[in-house]
């Protein structure tokens, strides 16, 4: 492999390796690239979230996952990787991230000679910007992530379908079952029709009264069957039925709540003349963005609170390639190895907004 010599990178020779592993709770995946920036390999693996599994799981499956990666890109197994990046799912706190990263070290060699461990929050904006922006992940669970240039970081949400998930999988589901019972009950009355609700109720949890549900919602409980009613709501929203419809707004409002709260954090540099603060989205729930949007943009046109300056400008990211490139990106970053890269061909743009062109009906 050729690579030219250069005084800016501290790591800087024919051999570089570097690693990136994208960790969930069910899957992972790990890519390797070569010192020109060139994909060598990308592989699947099973989930390693250290939370569910347990450190010593989590790095005995990172370790598997890496070798079977150099297995297909023939590289020896006792030859190091010269950094690897770890964007996992759970790894959010420093302690755990250090122990992770130390249990690598001595368990493992030949592993790597240099580690990275963030979240996955963190992952999925390095692979789309160089400087920071943000993330807003909106699948079974929600979360979001601010990153400054400087390195500074500022969260909202990620606490759980007991305390948070707003504008999720989980929270678009759990609230249509809430309105169909309170209808039902003559408690709250629905905003709209509920009949679509209630058949795509029984259908996914193949039920027949209300009754059977509640098995669904405590003993049986199951978070993630649970918001796969999400799914059938959508299906809903698709063919116009207007509480399915009124159900994603709500969830796009809720995920410009969590904008609104991280964007007086951000520092000024994130807000580019072109295409404004980048807001990287993650998660099965995006796919529905045209039954989001009209909550979002609502949300986002209403006046701020305690005088904070309104959002001028922002772009919705998806992402084309898997956060761990950016994973690898990070690792790069830590033994100052200019790694190429070319962070447009890793997402698309699928929403620009600007305040005053709404404002003037220019954008629909």
């Amino acid at each position: 492999m050729d690579h030219q010599k250069c005084t800016a990178c501290s790591v800087c020779d024919m051999d570089v390796i570097l690693g990136g592993i994208e960790g969930g709770a069910t899957h992972s995946k790990v890519v390797l690239f070569n010192g020109k920036g060139e994909k060598l390999v990308q592989c699947g693996g099973p989930g390693t979230n250290h939370w569910i599994l347990g450190i010593s799981e989590c790095q005995l499956r990172i370790n598997k996952m890496v070798e079977d990666a150099k297995r297909e890109a023939n590289i020896p197994l006792n030859s190091p990787l010269t950094a690897l990046g770890m964007s996992l799912s759970g790894c959010e706190q420093e302690e755990t991230n250090n122990q992770l990263k130390d249990g690598l070290q001595s368990k493992y060699p030949n592993l790597s000679n240099n580690y990275v461990v963030c979240s996955d929050t963190v992952g999925s904006i390095a692979a789309a910007h160089e400087h920071g922006g943000m993330v807003l992940i909106a699948g079974t669970g929600s979360n979001a992530l601010l990153l400054n240039p400087n390195g500074t970081v500022k969260r909202c949400g990620g606490w759980g379908h007991m305390l948070g998930d707003e504008g999720a999988a989980w929270w678009i589901s759990q609230k249509a079952v809430k309105i169909y019972f309170d209808d039902a009950d003559n408690f709250v009355k629905a905003p709209y029709n509920t009949d679509c609700v209630w058949k795509a109720i029984k259908e996914h949890f193949g039920v027949k009264e209300r009754d059977e549900l509640l098995k669904h919602c405590y003993s049986d409980f199951d978070k993630s069957h649970f918001a796969g009613l999400c799914k059938l709501l959508a299906e809903g929203a698709k063919n116009g039925d207007d509480l399915c419809l009124w159900l994603f707004s709500q969830a796009g409002r809720a995920l410009a709540g969590f904008v609104r709260a991280l964007v007086p954090h951000a520092h000024n540099s994130l807000f580019p003349d072109l295409g404004g603060l980048p807001v990287v989205c993650v998660g099965s729930v995006w796919l529905s963005w045209e039954y989001l949007k009209p909550g979002f943009i609502k949300h986002l046109q209403e006046p701020p609170r305690n005088n904070e300056k309104p959002i001028e400008e922002l772009s919705l990211l998806r992402l084309t390639t898997s956060m761990a490139v950016g994973a690898t990106y990070l690792a790069a970053k830590s033994v100052n190895y200019n790694l190429p890269r070319n962070y447009q061909n890793n997402y698309t743009v699928f929403f620009h907004y600007k305040r005053n062109e709404i404002n003037r009906g220019l954008i629909d």
